[in-house]
């Protein structure tokens, strides 16, 4: 049987050392381009496979990193895949991705299928109704790199990478009170989960530091879908007297919401004006177009696997807590006032 071509022939070949043939068949920056290509060209000639099998086991990897997303129907979660699989495909990683459904039980059996697969790493954002992450417990225990992204719980053994959502929201009611709003609604998601607390956190903030009263028809808590947009706006429409500015959790929401108050004859901006977040697509098709708080979602999934390479090859620890905070920004359409696509950045 013909024996197989190493990285040793192919180092003796070209009187180079096998490290730098193992960097060259990697695509490692530290080998220049020309190098690279005399790597590639010998290791053909010579007939070189490469053993991704023996690879693994010698550095006990799978190559492999779990994604646990609530849903992947959104602009944002899609966003977030489209950073990931970038960074992941550079480095030679593979991504598992699986949904939780917005349900804790399903993001249980979505942890242990990924912990059974033996992941290098895993990624989540939790679920709406996730209030504890005991099923996590086996990757902190096994030492298995876990990061939190965007929907993160707290917890002292995790890195999350988040934006700024109390600044984020308190920028977006300011931006409302500048337009001359005095009586605003917030409606917001599940108070438990971080995202909707902190942005919550800064609807109120905007209003003391502007001194206006809060009071508890000011927040209406939702699932923040399509039909809970229109049922807040009806909701809305029957408060007396009527609120001026709206800042919503979420576009989709926020979106339903403005239709259902246009049908009811009332005027965006004019009467009441509208803010959302994340900046999806659906914020230039609703007229007048959506103030939205822009969520940097394919930033924050290269952030998110990048991270966690770094943990895979020890260039950090894991075991050290940290928060990755990213920036956003607040873009102004037509529905909050006549001031057209502004970008006002939050720091």
């Amino acid at each position: 049987m013909e024996k197989e071509t190493t990285i040793y022939d192919i180092a003796k070949e070209l009187s180079i050392s096998p490290t730098t043939v193992s960097r060259g068949l990697n695509n490692h920056p530290a080998v220049n381009k020309d190098t690279k290509q005399k790597i590639f060209e010998v290791a053909t000639q010579m007939g070189y496979r490469s053993n991704t099998f023996a690879s693994s086991l010698r550095k006990q990897r799978t190559n492999t990193i779990g994604v646990i997303v609530p849903l992947l129907n959104s602009n944002f979660q899609s966003s977030v895949m489209a950073g990931m699989e970038k960074i992941a495909n550079e480095a030679g990683y593979n991504l598992i991705i699986s949904q939780s459904l917005e349900t804790v039980q399903k993001e249980i059996t979505n942890a242990k299928t990924m912990f059974d697969n033996r992941v290098d790493g895993l990624l989540v954002s939790i679920a709406y109704d996730t209030e504890n992450i005991d099923h996590f417990e086996p990757f902190f225990s096994k030492g298995i790199p876990l990061l939190f992204y965007d929907r993160v719980p707290e917890h002292k053994k995790c890195t999350s990478i988040v934006i700024d959502n109390t600044q984020a929201a308190y920028t977006a009611t300011s931006h409302l009170i500048e337009q001359g709003c005095k009586n605003i609604v917030h409606i917001s998601g599940n108070l438990k989960v971080n995202v909707y607390k902190e942005r919550l956190k800064g609807f109120k903030y905007a209003l003391m530091d502007n001194d206006i009263p809060i009071v508890d028809s000011s927040v209406i808590v939702t699932d923040l879908s399509e039909e809970a947009g229109i049922k807040a706006a009806k909701q809305i429409i029957q408060m007396d007297p009527m609120p001026d500015g709206v800042f919503v959790s979420n576009d989709y929401c926020a979106v339903s919401c403005i239709k259902t108050l246009k049908q009811a004859g009332i005027s965006i901006p004019k009467d009441i004006a509208v803010v959302g977040f994340n900046n999806d697509p659906i914020t230039r098709i609703i007229e007048p177009n959506l103030s939205s708080v822009n969520y940097p979602g394919y930033e924050m999934g290269e952030m998110a696997v990048r991270t966690l390479i770094n943990y895979l090859d020890g260039a950090s620890d894991v075991s050290i807590t940290n928060t990755i905070t990213l920036r956003s920004e607040l873009v102004v359409r037509e529905s909050t006032g006549k001031l057209k696509h502004t970008s006002l950045a939050i720091h």
